[in-house]
Protein backbone atom coordinates (compact mmCIF):
# COMPACT_ATOMS: atom_id res chain seq x y z
CA UNK A 1 0.00 0.00 0.00
CA UNK A 2 1.33 3.45 -0.91
CA UNK A 3 2.24 6.03 1.71
CA UNK A 4 -0.46 8.59 2.37
CA UNK A 5 0.14 11.88 0.67
CA UNK A 6 1.90 14.20 3.08
CA UNK A 7 1.50 17.91 2.61
CA UNK A 8 4.03 20.41 3.75
CA UNK A 9 3.16 23.49 5.75
CA UNK A 10 3.36 25.45 2.52
CA UNK A 11 0.90 23.08 0.87
CA UNK A 12 -1.60 23.56 3.69
CA UNK A 13 -1.13 27.33 3.59
CA UNK A 14 -1.54 27.36 -0.18
CA UNK A 15 -4.79 25.42 0.11
CA UNK A 16 -6.13 27.99 2.56
CA UNK A 17 -4.85 31.04 0.65
CA UNK A 18 -6.14 30.18 -2.80
CA UNK A 19 -9.84 30.70 -3.43
CA UNK A 20 -11.97 27.61 -3.96
CA UNK A 21 -14.33 27.19 -6.87
CA UNK A 22 -17.26 27.52 -4.50
CA UNK A 23 -16.03 30.82 -3.05
CA UNK A 24 -15.60 32.29 -6.52
CA UNK A 25 -18.96 30.94 -7.62
CA UNK A 26 -20.64 32.57 -4.62
CA UNK A 27 -19.00 35.96 -5.14
CA UNK A 28 -21.64 38.48 -6.12
CA UNK A 29 -19.23 40.47 -8.29
CA UNK A 30 -18.30 37.46 -10.38
CA UNK A 31 -21.82 36.10 -10.86
CA UNK A 32 -22.20 37.60 -14.37
CA UNK A 33 -19.13 35.70 -15.58
CA UNK A 34 -19.33 32.76 -13.15
CA UNK A 35 -20.25 30.28 -15.88
CA UNK A 36 -17.01 31.13 -17.71
CA UNK A 37 -14.85 31.37 -14.59
CA UNK A 38 -16.10 27.98 -13.37
CA UNK A 39 -14.92 26.16 -16.49
CA UNK A 40 -13.00 23.11 -15.28
CA UNK A 41 -10.00 23.77 -17.54
CA UNK A 42 -9.25 26.93 -15.57
CA UNK A 43 -9.09 25.03 -12.27
CA UNK A 44 -7.25 21.88 -13.38
CA UNK A 45 -3.52 21.75 -12.75
CA UNK A 46 -1.91 20.98 -16.10
CA UNK A 47 1.58 21.52 -17.46
CA UNK A 48 0.39 24.37 -19.67
CA UNK A 49 -2.14 26.17 -17.48
CA UNK A 50 -0.06 26.39 -14.30
CA UNK A 51 2.91 28.26 -15.84
CA UNK A 52 0.44 30.62 -17.53
CA UNK A 53 -1.24 31.18 -14.18
CA UNK A 54 2.08 31.87 -12.44
CA UNK A 55 3.12 34.40 -15.09
CA UNK A 56 -0.30 36.06 -14.98
CA UNK A 57 -0.22 36.21 -11.19
CA UNK A 58 3.17 37.92 -11.28
CA UNK A 59 1.93 40.50 -13.79
CA UNK A 60 -1.26 41.30 -11.89
CA UNK A 61 0.52 41.13 -8.55
CA UNK A 62 3.05 43.79 -9.53
CA UNK A 63 1.14 46.01 -11.95
CA UNK A 64 -2.39 45.99 -10.50
CA UNK A 65 -2.42 48.03 -7.28
CA UNK A 66 -5.70 46.70 -5.81
CA UNK A 67 -8.02 43.82 -6.60
CA UNK A 68 -5.21 41.62 -7.81
CA UNK A 69 -6.93 38.26 -7.30
CA UNK A 70 -10.17 39.21 -9.11
CA UNK A 71 -8.09 40.80 -11.89
CA UNK A 72 -6.02 37.64 -12.30
CA UNK A 73 -9.17 35.48 -12.30
CA UNK A 74 -10.79 37.57 -15.02
CA UNK A 75 -7.61 37.76 -17.10
CA UNK A 76 -7.19 33.99 -16.78
CA UNK A 77 -10.27 33.49 -18.97
CA UNK A 78 -8.84 34.52 -22.34
CA UNK A 79 -5.35 33.25 -21.46
CA UNK A 80 -6.61 29.82 -20.31
CA UNK A 81 -4.46 30.13 -17.21
CA UNK A 82 -4.90 28.24 -13.98
CA UNK A 83 -6.90 30.47 -11.62
CA UNK A 84 -5.57 29.10 -8.30
CA UNK A 85 -1.96 29.45 -9.49
CA UNK A 86 -2.61 33.00 -10.70
CA UNK A 87 -4.35 33.94 -7.45
CA UNK A 88 -1.61 32.47 -5.24
CA UNK A 89 1.18 34.12 -7.23
CA UNK A 90 -0.31 37.59 -6.75
CA UNK A 91 1.01 37.35 -3.18
CA UNK A 92 4.48 38.04 -4.63
CA UNK A 93 3.75 41.64 -3.68
CA UNK A 94 2.99 42.31 -0.06
CA UNK A 95 3.93 45.01 2.45
CA UNK A 96 7.44 43.53 2.79
CA UNK A 97 8.30 43.11 -0.90
CA UNK A 98 6.62 46.17 -2.43
CA UNK A 99 8.94 48.95 -1.13
CA UNK A 100 12.17 47.23 -2.31
CA UNK A 101 10.48 46.42 -5.61
CA UNK A 102 9.52 50.05 -6.21
CA UNK A 103 12.98 51.32 -5.26
CA UNK A 104 14.59 48.81 -7.61
CA UNK A 105 12.09 49.79 -10.31
CA UNK A 106 12.99 53.46 -9.89
CA UNK A 107 16.73 52.76 -10.09
CA UNK A 108 16.34 50.47 -13.10
CA UNK A 109 14.01 52.90 -14.86
CA UNK A 110 16.36 55.82 -14.19
CA UNK A 111 19.23 53.85 -15.63
CA UNK A 112 17.18 52.75 -18.68
CA UNK A 113 15.91 56.27 -19.40
CA UNK A 114 19.26 57.87 -18.71
CA UNK A 115 17.82 60.17 -16.06
CA UNK A 116 20.11 58.94 -13.30
CA UNK A 117 21.85 62.05 -12.00
CA UNK A 118 24.04 62.70 -9.04
CA UNK A 119 22.37 62.47 -5.65
CA UNK A 120 22.91 66.18 -5.01
CA UNK A 121 21.07 67.12 -8.20
CA UNK A 122 18.17 64.85 -7.23
CA UNK A 123 17.97 66.38 -3.75
CA UNK A 124 18.00 69.86 -5.29
CA UNK A 125 15.23 68.86 -7.72
CA UNK A 126 13.14 67.52 -4.85
CA UNK A 127 13.64 70.70 -2.84
CA UNK A 128 12.48 72.84 -5.76
CA UNK A 129 9.27 70.94 -6.20
CA UNK A 130 8.02 67.44 -5.42
CA UNK A 131 5.33 67.54 -8.06
CA UNK A 132 7.68 68.37 -10.89
CA UNK A 133 10.15 65.70 -9.81
CA UNK A 134 7.42 63.05 -9.46
CA UNK A 135 5.79 63.90 -12.77
CA UNK A 136 8.85 64.31 -14.94
CA UNK A 137 11.47 62.04 -13.45
CA UNK A 138 10.32 59.58 -10.79
CA UNK A 139 7.02 58.60 -12.41
CA UNK A 140 8.28 57.59 -15.85
CA UNK A 141 11.40 55.98 -14.39
CA UNK A 142 9.41 53.93 -11.86
CA UNK A 143 6.84 52.87 -14.44
CA UNK A 144 9.55 51.83 -16.90
CA UNK A 145 11.35 49.87 -14.20
CA UNK A 146 8.15 48.20 -12.98
CA UNK A 147 7.20 47.05 -16.46
CA UNK A 148 10.72 45.73 -17.07
CA UNK A 149 10.92 43.91 -13.73
CA UNK A 150 7.41 42.52 -14.22
CA UNK A 151 8.32 41.15 -17.64
CA UNK A 152 11.48 39.55 -16.32
CA UNK A 153 9.74 38.04 -13.28
CA UNK A 154 6.86 36.75 -15.41
CA UNK A 155 9.28 35.02 -17.79
CA UNK A 156 11.24 33.54 -14.89
CA UNK A 157 7.99 32.40 -13.27
CA UNK A 158 6.68 30.85 -16.47
CA UNK A 159 9.81 28.95 -17.45
CA UNK A 160 10.72 28.11 -13.85
CA UNK A 161 7.29 26.59 -13.25
CA UNK A 162 7.42 24.69 -16.53
CA UNK A 163 10.85 23.31 -15.59
CA UNK A 164 9.71 22.40 -12.07
CA UNK A 165 6.66 20.65 -13.53
CA UNK A 166 8.86 18.68 -15.92
CA UNK A 167 11.26 17.65 -13.14
CA UNK A 168 8.36 16.61 -10.90
CA UNK A 169 6.89 14.40 -13.63
CA UNK A 170 10.31 12.90 -14.45
CA UNK A 171 10.83 12.03 -10.77
CA UNK A 172 7.34 10.50 -10.68
CA UNK A 173 8.11 8.34 -13.72
CA UNK A 174 11.43 7.29 -12.21
CA UNK A 175 9.76 6.19 -8.95
CA UNK A 176 7.13 4.30 -10.92
CA UNK A 177 9.80 2.52 -12.96
CA UNK A 178 11.74 1.66 -9.81
CA UNK A 179 8.59 0.29 -8.21
CA UNK A 180 7.93 -1.91 -11.25
CA UNK A 181 11.52 -3.16 -11.28
CA UNK A 182 11.32 -4.02 -7.57
CA UNK A 183 8.33 -6.34 -8.10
Amino acid sequence: MADPVRKSRFGHWLDKATPSRESVEGNRWLRPVAHRVMHSALWRFTRRSVPRGVALGVVTGVLVPMGQIPASAILALPLRANIPAAAATTFITNPFTTPPLWVAAYWLGSWMLGTGRAVEAQVQAVEQGWGDWLLHQAGPATLTGLVTITGALALIGYFGTALAWRLWIARKWKRRAEARAAR
